[in-house]
């Protein structure tokens, strides 16, 4: 576990605006700086970050938050991962508490597996881009395959020479263990002779989503018939084969910007498809799909459209992952290539439009694939088409969602010429779930799916009460350590026993004042998250003198991070939009802080009396008469109450 006051250094130290400009392109606007959305198409900017208080707001698609924030958003990194890509970055070394010696040691290892990865992946781009025999072999064939330099240095692909021990001996002359040569599997060790694995192949380094190398592919030259075409890193503390996917790294970004995944089969596939202009895209590698590489994906999108080469034995063999993909709940769609055109030829063949077009063409909806592909085996012979809907409705069966199976048996029924009620009680079979019982379920389903008139829909109620309280933490947060003066009308009752008003002048922090008056009326925050915000910051404002957003963001949770960056970004909103520019001129409420507290706090009380006064008068109706007095004693108090608050606020009844 990383220790706290390395988290604290990268929380001092690291600048917003700094790391967020080395993925988005900002803009100075006044005090902040503005820039694209990173998560969203759009044309006029709507994302903004402001330095001074050290948070970014994305207003197109809500997203917002700390340094941290961003790059598990941007970067799909991990809270830990995150930390260390900062601490990396501004050259903070990384303290961690206290680990048992067994831990210690497994954590070294992982490390030292990493390092020497990451040194391969050096000396094999070095050897093809700098030695005789890489630029002769590697790099030859790197470039026959149509990859440019900018493409093969974007990859890091690279060349391991063709003797015996070049990688291993110049590894232990640089001081790395043979330990840990082996057990990345870079290494072979026979008793007292040493191999590398990878002699004489073009090499593909695999990264983790963070960027670490984590293995290898490397593709031999030769026609050596007795070599595999393609040989992995073996498994190892670091490499996992049905954990990892090729190219995720490089296409993690625009696959949540496009919401959609390509999956392909081979490097290649991959490389070229980013090359010419579609990147989200990544490979299975050649292994048969996994449940950990579809939920890999599933952090990233909900979308994976399958990219089949136009060999019908090779999509007989691949459709088979299909069905893991639906039981992840995710949406699939299909789409293969002509006959002897696999992703990377056509996309070598095809300009970024071509091949965009085609793309959007040619992927169907798994069920019409599937349909398809098996219909050409089954045609006119009866029990292989019984065969063929039966294995149509397991996929189905996969699906975990009630409606897109009751949608998906529809499109059954329609393509393969079948009544719906036969496809129910097979499915009902396969979901071992009593027929009876589910076909009930799915015609009360179906019901629902039976929508004649689509009627408006009701604007949701705004919560008047959760709204204010909402305002309370942002004038808190902005204005809570400033001292203002503020200009009570203060509730008296005069001999007469009748209530006026005296005003009164008082200076007051901002922080104090709020408590002392929702302390005086006993309010309490309703509202989950900012309550606990409230009594948090109640607490820092007490304790700190020199109170700080940027700080304070940093402590608290990530859900009650999000709230506050939502309130502190709510008025840089108007600054995208370039209302001064139209001279509509906002009025910021520094020019009247005290009058925006007092008026806040009023309406808080306004509207508390207005509930009380409703439930009275709902509790009238149902008492006895002799109870009614008493409770129309209270409403008519309430009520001159509600008159000396509504003067308050220079407002009429």
């Amino acid at each position: 576990m990383i220790h706290k006051t390395t988290i604290d250094a990268v929380f001092e130290i690291a600048r917003l605006e700094e790391v967020i400009g080395d993925f988005v392109q900002l803009k100075k606007s006044g005090s902040n700086f503005k820039g694209l959305s990173p998560f969203s198409e759009e044309r006029t900017p709507s994302f903004m970050v402001s330095p001074v208080k050290q948070i970014w707001k994305d207003f197109s698609s809500g997203k917002g938050g700390n340094v941290i924030a961003f790059l598990m958003e941007h970067e799909h990194f991990t809270y830990p991962e995150a930390i260390k890509y900062l601490a990396k970055k501004y050259n903070i070394e990384i303290e961690e508490t206290e680990q048992t010696d067994e831990q210690k040691l497994q954590a070294d290892e992982r490390e030292s597996m990493y390092l020497v990865s990451e040194f391969a992946n050096t000396f094999f781009q070095n050897t093809l881009h700098k030695t005789e025999e890489g630029k002769a072999i590697g790099l030859t064939y790197f470039k026959e395959r149509g990859f440019t330099i900018e493409t093969i240095k974007k990859f890091e692909l690279g060349y391991s020479p063709d003797t015996w021990d070049a990688f291993t001996s110049e590894a232990i002359k640089k001081a790395y263990s043979l330990e840990y040569l082996e057990k990345t599997g870079l290494t072979i060790v026979k008793e007292e002779k040493q191999f590398d694995r990878f002699k004489g192949r073009v090499m593909f380094p695999i990264q983790s989503l963070s960027g670490r190398v984590l293995g290898f592919g490397g593709r031999i030259l030769s026609n050596n018939k007795k070599a595999a075409k393609y040989l992995n890193s073996p498994e190892s503390d670091i490499y996992h084969k049905s954990k990892v996917l090729y190219g995720i790294y490089h296409a993690k970004q625009s696959i949540a910007k496009e919401d959609n995944c390509f999956l392909v089969e081979g490097y290649t596939d991959v490389i070229q498809f980013h090359q010419t202009g579609i990147t989200n895209v990544v490979s299975s590698s050649g292994t048969a799909l996994t449940s950990d590489q579809i939920r890999l994906i599933h952090r990233l999108t909900k979308n994976i459209t399958v990219l089949f080469d136009g060999d019908a034995a090779g999509m007989r063999a691949s459709i088979r992952g299909i069905d893991l993909i639906l039981e992840q709940g995710m949406n699939v769609k299909v789409c293969n290539f002509p006959d002897g055109e696999d992703p990377d030829s056509f996309a070598k063949q095809n300009t970024l439009e071509e091949l965009s077009v085609y793309l959007q063409e040619n992927a169907q909806d798994f069920i019409r694939f599937k349909a398809s592909l098996l219909q050409e085996e089954s045609k006119s012979d009866p029990i292989k088409k019984a065969e063929l809907v039966r294995d149509m409705v397991a996929s189905i069966a996969k699906i975990p969602d009630v409606i897109k199976r009751e949608i998906y048996v529809q499109e059954c029924a329609r393509i393969m010429d079948i009544s719906e009620e036969v496809l129910f009680d097979t499915l009902a079979q396969i979901r071992n779930v009593d027929t009876k019982e589910q076909r009930k379920q799915d015609k009360q389903t179906r019901k629902t799916l039976e929508v004649v008139k689509q009627e408006t829909p009701k604007r949701p109620k705004i919560n008047e009460q959760d709204g204010l309280e909402k305002k309370i933490i942002e004038i808190l947060l902005l204005y809570g350590n400033q001292e203002e003066e503020f200009e009570d009308l203060i509730l008296k009752e005069n001999e007469e026993g009748e209530l006026f008003l005296e005003q009164e002048q008082y200076t007051s922090k901002v922080f104090e004042k709020i408590y002392l008056d929702l302390q005086e009326d006993e309010i309490e925050f309703t509202h989950a998250t900012f309550k606990s915000v409230y009594t948090i910051l109640m607490d820092q404002l007490n304790q700190q003198d020199d109170f700080k957003i940027e700080q304070f963001i940093n402590q608290v949770p990530p859900e009650v991070a999000y709230e506050i960056t939502e309130i502190m970004m709510n008025e840089e909103q108007h600054t995208l939009h370039r209302w001064v520019d139209m001279e509509i001129h906002v009025k910021k409420k520094e020019h009247s802080i005290s009058q925006y507290v007092s008026d806040t706090i009023l309406n808080l009380r306004r509207f508390l009396i207005n509930e009380k006064i409703e439930e009275l008068s709902q509790e009238v109706k149902a008492q006895h008469i002799e109870n009614k007095i008493s409770i129309l004693e209270d409403i008519r108090d309430y009520q001159a109450l509600k008159k000396l608050l509504y003067r308050k606020l220079n407002r009429v009844i």
